[in-house]
């Protein structure tokens, strides 16, 4: 084996060591950091998300029921 061979194995012994314990550290670390959004900030997205899923729902029900009256009416 070369010596870079021996070297780059070394390197990924020593950053595999800690395994599980040490995700679950450094996960508890990420989740001191997460700045969580207030309550009306969440519940303003939820009224916008709800707003656009209606008018989706609106808008695809028109066309589905003009494409369904043009179907009526080239396949009568």
């Amino acid at each position: 084996m070369s010596a870079d061979l021996k070297e780059r194995k070394e390197v990924k012994v020593a950053t595999n060591q800690g395994g599980i314990i040490r995700f679950f550290k450094d996960l508890k670390g990420e989740f001191k950091r997460i700045t969580w959004a207030s309550k009306e900030e969440v519940k303003k997205a939820t009224c916008i998300v709800l707003a656009f899923c209606l008018i989706y729902m609106v808008a695809i029900g028109g066309i589905d029921f003009i494409f369904n009256k043009l179907s009526k009416i080239i396949y009568k």
